[in-house]
């Protein structure tokens, strides 16, 4: 929200040396500081200088609640069953299931913000100050509330300071996002005025660039503004992603329907099966181990942790695994203007005085023609482009400085105007810096003839309420009265509607033996205006291509800058984001929003930008969009963008121009600060996302065959001897299926990724038409194989229904080759299935059979562990295996090809249904037409 102006002047009747005598009186300190003794009670009384969290250590509750996972409880139930029927080896192999998924998950909390601990980095480690009399260099934690503390150039400020003697210049970037630094002084009092104007006082986490002076500290740690935005950002609680909170609905689904299928058939095994009680908790406890996804949180956590490195590579460090899917499901981006959407490379283009409009050459900066062939107020305004600047022209590094400043100062060279920097400097007697909340810059130089006279620069609309003359085209000033402002704003309006960025520039001629004024408000006053300067940022390289993806993609785009209005939609409708007539709210607009007309405003303007705007509006543009449902991508480099940052489902920090505190903030850090690598995540999102799904698919498949073999036994009254044991179950969940699982989400993006709409935020990662495929079709499949495999084997060695298989008898050795036949055709059908899975509409053949060479790994990985499982003795004793015979080994050699052939004609009557009913609801297949 906008600022009051204001002077750098002490009001009537206030006394800077009163003023700060009152303030030791209040702290208990005098001039010469405190005394050791009194420091180190006053450091028991406030506690240590240094930010921190409000709460104790994150991490036990962090790990309780991945123990406490819906999967885990019921993996928890299924070991408890196992130790009450006597099975422990089987109930410490579930155990340890539930200890590798928490630890994977467990590890992705650690991974928690730290936007507190990167504010402490802004804390020097040593301080300056006088205790005792003397000067001495302390711990900066050890600063307390009455300290005087000796600032030099070169020093970060260590606390709050009110300022006792002398000036310094800082550098406030790290609190207001201001580059330029600003002078504060002990002589410049402010009342009413914003904390951060105020001229006397200087601010824990700032850099001092020049001069020297003594302060009080008057608040420390988190009493400091900087600790108010550590706290700030703090009370703004990260929420769950999207995809986790679908995976814990999912996962309690899975396991309200495990509990009931596994309490359902106990009583239906024993009544109606006639089994034991024990024999019924061991089918129950199987049942519970078949039905849970062992693999799916390890394999989610690692699939994303896989997009996050490829994101690296692109220019997006994302530091939240799960951001990754949020970045698919974002349907809103709101993004700063200069050097995110534009190069923030300054080129001046034109240059307007009365004597009318002169266009630059942008790639010619030496003088055209000479400073005498222009018109005299040409020549002015060349001159005072050069003086108020402090940019360079001349350095062996080539052009240094602000970038807007060195376009005005290559301005000033086109023009004729002398810009050597050793020049400017001897000229020089007085500077006032660049103030944001005044928007001007001034200089008191010495003129051609000795006498002094002041050059300002700064946003025209705040230049001319300054100015009461103008200089006309024959270098006389005249009155400004009414016209000739309305001819300015003219100018301006024209120049920012082409997407310039319009600097107005004035001075006023001082009298040559009288003392300069030495206040602000005395210099900046009676000027005379003499032109503007237009300057171009032109956009980035490819960012109309991605402005045009995310319009393709469904995802809108809000512009929120400090630039004019009027530059802003310029910016905007060149780049392609709005049309001609976009709505822009200016920052006093703004402040007169409450939350829910700004909620209106934004849902009843597709096309808005925010001009102007401070990081406070930041955050309340993010929440209106949150609580419309929408999922908001923001970008910032500030350190009080954090809240908006934290605020937003992915917080977008630039890692070229902004600070730790933004970048520690954010989700995302664009490594250069880059449009497209926003726009690059989101299609890397999408991307995860359908590949999440993919493995859902492929991991879901295979509890129906874990399950049927149970059944089997369950409802024959135990005369089928169980097909599989949970130790199998476990090595096939969590060994072989993890391989393949995990190759999937190498899978490219299918075509057309960017052509649909955001998914909805609430629509689950499960969704009917993939358990229908994983089940039903993919999951009875290969059950059936599977089965035809381990009664191919029994009933070969002369097994009949009721013929004992136990420890010793002769059909045991057959029984376990049998149940090894089982898992194998388990694996094999797992092999089909994960080539079936890796496309959702189309062919596979249209993406390559053999292009994922990961899957490829996988399988060759999945087959060496099952020879493992098959053939080495220590997992033989411990799973129970046995070597199948060669031959029925070829048996399963087209399993594979079944399950995939079966997938491929049930997707290509998919397409062609498609094509023929393209608005029917209803589906001929199991299956889902969208991906």
């Amino acid at each position: 929200m906008q600022s009051q102006h204001h002077d750098w002047v002490s009001p009537p009747g206030l006394d800077p040396e009163e003023a700060a005598e009152r303030l030791l009186r209040d702290l208990d300190t005098g001039p010469e500081g405190l005394s050791s003794s009194e420091a180190e009670r006053r450091l028991l009384q406030y506690g240590l200088n240094e930010l921190r969290r409000r709460t104790g250590p994150q991490w036990p509750k962090a790990l309780i609640r991945q123990l406490t996972h819906p999967l885990a409880l019921l993996l928890w139930l299924a070991a408890g069953l196992l130790v009450i029927v006597g099975s422990h080896v089987v109930a410490t192999a579930v155990v340890l299931i539930i200890m590798l998924n928490a630890a994977f998950s467990f590890v992705q909390e650690l991974q928690a913000e730290r936007a507190v601990e990167a504010l402490a980095k802004y804390l020097p480690q040593k301080a300056k100050v006088e205790r005792d009399g003397a000067v001495s260099e302390v711990d900066a934690s050890h600063i307390v509330p009455g300290d005087i503390v000796v600032l030099e150039e070169g020093d970060r400020v260590a606390a709050d300071i009110r300022l006792l003697a002398g000036a310094v210049e800082v550098d406030m970037s790290a609190l207001t996002g201001e580059s330029v630094p600003a002078l504060r002084s002990a002589a410049m009092v402010d009342v009413n005025v914003p904390l951060l104007a105020a001229h006397d006082l200087v601010f824990s986490g700032t850099n001092c660039t020049g001069g020297h002076a003594r302060g009080l500290a008057f608040a420390t740690g988190m009493g400091t503004e900087i600790g108010r935005i550590a706290a700030l950002s703090e009370r703004v609680k990260s929420e769950p992603s999207p995809l986790e909170r679908q995976v814990r609905r999912a996962a309690w689904l899975i396991a309200a329907v495990s509990v009931m299928l596994g309490l359902s058939f106990i009583p239906v095994a024993t009544l109606v099966a006639h089994l034991t009680l024990i024999n019924s908790l061991i089918f129950a406890a199987g049942l519970l181990a078949g039905m849970v996804p062992e693999g799916l949180l390890p394999v989610i956590t690692l699939a994303l942790a896989v997009a996050v490195r490829d994101l690296a590579g692109r220019g997006a460090l994302v530091k939240r695994l799960s951001a990754v899917e949020t970045l698919g499901s974002t349907d809103v981006i709101c993004t700063d203007k200069t050097g995110t959407l534009t190069q923030n490379r300054m080129t001046p283009v034109a240059v307007w005085t009365t004597a009318g409009q002169i266009d630059l050459d942008p790639e010619r900066s030496d003088t055209l023609g000479g400073a005498p062939q222009w018109p005299s107020p040409v020549g002015s305004l060349g001159r005072i482009a050069a003086d108020c600047n402090n940019a360079r022209l001349d350095d062996a590094a080539g052009a240094t400085g602000d970038p807007t400043e060195v376009a005005v100062l290559t301005a000033a060279r086109i023009l004729g105007a002398e810009t050597d920097s050793a020049t400017r400097e001897a000229n020089r007697r007085w500077q006032f810096h660049f103030d944001p909340e005044l928007k001007l810059m001034s200089t008191i130089d010495r003129s051609e003839d000795g006498s002094p006279v002041v050059h300002t620069k700064g946003a025209p609309e705040a230049l001319l309420t300054r100015c009461s003359h103008i200089l006309d085209a024959d270098g006389q000033p005249l009155p400004l009265d009414s016209l000739e402002r309305r001819q300015v704003d003219g100018a301006v309006d024209d120049l920012a509607a082409q997407g310039l960025r319009v600097l107005g520039f004035a001075q006023r001629q001082l009298p040559a033996k009288k003392r300069p004024p030495h206040r602000r408000a005395s210099a900046e006053q009676d000027l005379c205006f003499v032109g503007l300067i237009a300057m171009l940022d032109p956009p980035r390289p490819g960012v109309i291509e991605a402005v045009a993806k995310c319009q393709t993609a469904g995802i809108r785009i809000i512009v929120i800058t400090g630039d004019h209005p009027l530059t802003a939609a310029a910016t905007a409708e060149r780049i392609g984001i709005t049309g001609p007539h976009p709505k822009v709210v200016a920052a006093e607009d703004f402040e007169q929003l409450e939350d829910r007309q700004l909620a209106t405003l934004i849902r009843s303007c597709p096309e808005i930008i925010f001009a102007r705007a401070s990081p406070e509006a930041k955050l309340h543009i993010a929440e209106a969009l949150r609580h419309d449902g929408h999922v908001v991508a923001m970008t910032g480099d500030g350190v009080n963008d954090a809240p908006a940052l934290r605020r937003a489902d992915i917080g977008v920090a630039m890692g070229l121009s902004g600070t730790d505190v933004a970048r520690e903030a954010a989700t995302m850090v664009l490594t250069d600060d880059d449009f497209g690598s926003i726009v690059t995540a989101i299609e890397a999102g999408r991307r995860i996302y359908d590949n999440v799904r993919k493995f859902i698919v492929y991991i879901f498949a295979h509890a129906v065959p874990e399950v049927v073999p149970f059944l089997l036994f369950a409802l024959s009254g135990g005369v089928i001897p169980m097909p599989l044991t949970i130790m199998q179950i476990l090595a096939f969940d969590v060994g072989s299926e993890t391989f393949p699982a995990l190759s999937l989400s190498r899978e490219p993006a299918e075509p057309g990724i960017m052509q649909r709409a955001p998914r909805p935020r609430d629509e689950g990662v499960i969704r009917l038409p993939m358990l229908l495929r994983a089940w039903i079709f993919l999951g009875l499949m290969v059950a059936g194989l599977a089965a035809a495999g381990y009664f191919w084997v029994l009933l070969r060695a002369g097994w009949r229904p009721g013929t004992s298989i136990d420890v010793g008898s002769p059909l045991h050795h057959a029984y376990r080759q049998a149940t090894t036949m089982t898992l194998l055709g388990m694996i094999t059908g797992q092999i089909g299935t994960a080539f079936a899975v890796r496309t959702q509409r189309t062919s596979l053949w249209s993406v390559g059979v053999f292009s994922n060479r990961y899957l490829l790994a996988g399988i060759a990985a999945e087959l060496a562990l099952a020879a493992v499982f098959v053939y080495l003795p220590v997992f033989q004793s411990l799973l129970g295996t046995e070597a199948p015979a060669p031959s029925d080994l070829l048996i399963l050699l087209p399993f594979p090809f079944i399950v995939w052939g079966a997938d491929e004609l049930r997707r290509y009557l998919l397409r062609r249904w498609s094509k023929r009913h393209p608005r029917g609801d209803v589906r001929p297949l199991v299956g889902d037409l969208r991906p």
